[in-house]
């Protein structure tokens, strides 16, 4: 057989070649990086990649840089870019998530905690970042550093950034600390050794700390407050209760959970109160909803002695009619702990007061209960009887709510 006859090599293509609208295309799926690389292939990707609407994108995604903010900065978008990337490069994987839980916390204090917006400080340096880490001798992760370039925490006041919680006779509001507040923290005793406190609240001292090192049997930059091991005689035999595995997701969990209504506003302060959207009952026009919350600082894991307090709130709906008013007389709860044991509990009104429930009023109120084990559960009713048919009497039901502990870990100091 014949062999085939020779044919003219073909040209390979050359994506330089390409005319400048489909290679500016192609230019703007890529990263910041390849964008950057290609400006050291040749002239013309060096000429295209300087493209100043390529960088527009980058800005948004990563610094969160506005058309606005631009016409203010007077600067090309490549500009911007690269002078930001020269000063917050190092959290560039960070910032844009933090600066957004940032400002959606600002527009949402504006709007709710006004006072709150004036105890926050402003940004701080790198070299300022530097001097705490040679100070501590221990190197800060770059989304908490990421996060004081935004923020430097806030004034020591009430209430605190992060959260409140108030009982008949304790109060608790936690404030977030700034840097030079946290450095003065530091601790290195048995127990704590190379934690980082984060807040603090000035009426019960209590704080949250982060792990700078995998020490003491916890995850390096875990978060977590800690209480006495009260059943040891060595001071340094703590308990743990973690609330974040890293602070990108403590912080923006908790931001999260603000400005989507997940706690409530008392008082122009942010209380820590969690709802469960199922934790709600209705008896004709009067529903009964639960929100819950931990308190570490009352409680104990040795001996175990876990204290939970709760917020109920009763409403009768607006359309209900007049003659529907009501008082509370009694109330009944069947509680439930993580053994099965049972306790009833029965008594009149509730903390000491006999509300009265007419069309479109609301009453709240809170109390508190303690568990020997990690978890459990109420439920019961309420007892009403009607203002104008004094003889009538009802229950109304409360949904039964659980009350968990979170994890927690024992120190190996």
């Amino acid at each position: 057989m014949a062999a085939p006859p020779d044919r003219e090599p073909s040209s390979a293509l050359s994506l330089e070649l390409l005319p400048t609208d489909p290679l500016l295309l192609i230019l703007s799926f890529l990263d910041y990086r390849d964008l950057v690389n290609c400006c050291y292939l040749n002239r013309r990707l060096n000429q295209l990649s300087s493209h100043d609407p390529l960088w527009k994108r980058h800005c948004k995604k990563y610094w969160l840089i506005s058309k606005e903010e631009k016409s203010r900065r007077n600067q090309s978008w490549k500009s911007i870019f690269i002078s930001t990337y020269s000063d917050l490069g190092r959290y560039i994987c960070y910032y844009a998530t933090l600066k957004k839980a940032w400002d959606d916390l600002e527009k949402y204090l504006g709007q709710w905690c006004p006072r709150m917006i004036g105890s926050l400080k402003e940004s701080v340096r790198e070299e300022d970042l530097d001097a705490v880490e040679a100070q501590i001798h221990c190197k800060l992760p770059d989304d908490y550093r990421c996060s004081f370039r935004i923020h430097n925490g806030q004034k020591l006041v009430v209430p605190g950034l992060m959260g409140s919680m108030a009982l008949s006779n304790h109060y608790r509001s936690e404030d977030l600390l700034d840097i030079d507040t946290a450095a003065g923290g530091f601790q290195q005793r048995l127990g704590l050794k190379q934690c980082l406190p984060l807040t603090f609240c000035i009426h019960t001292g209590l704080s949250q700390y982060m792990a700078l090192e995998s020490v003491e049997g916890r995850n390096k930059y875990e978060i977590f407050y800690q209480c006495a091991d009260q059943m040891s005689r060595n001071p340094s035999a703590i308990v743990m209760f973690i609330t974040g595995t890293s602070y990108l997701e403590w912080f923006t969990s908790y931001v999260n959970k603000v400005v989507t209504g997940g706690y409530p506003i008392i008082s122009d302060q942010i209380f820590r109160y969690v709802h469960d959207k199922e934790c709600v009952a209705t008896t004709g026009d009067i529903t009964v909803s639960v929100s819950t919350s931990f308190l570490p600082e009352l409680s104990s894991v040795y001996p175990p002695h876990y204290f939970f307090t709760y917020r109920i709130r009763i409403e009768m709906s607006k359309d209900a009619l007049p003659e529907k008013a009501c008082q509370l007389d009694s109330r009944y709860w069947r509680i439930t702990n993580a053994k099965g044991d049972v306790e009833e509990v029965q008594g009149p009104g509730v903390v000491g007061e006999f509300p009265i429930i007419s069309p479109g009023r609301v009453y709240e109120y809170t109390s508190c209960k303690t568990f020997s084990t990690t978890s459990g559960y109420m439920e019961g009713y309420y007892t009403f009887h009607c203002l104008y048919y004094k003889d009538r009497f009802f229950n109304v039901t409360i949904p039964r709510f659980h009350m968990v502990c979170p994890t927690f870990k024992v120190s190996t100091a």
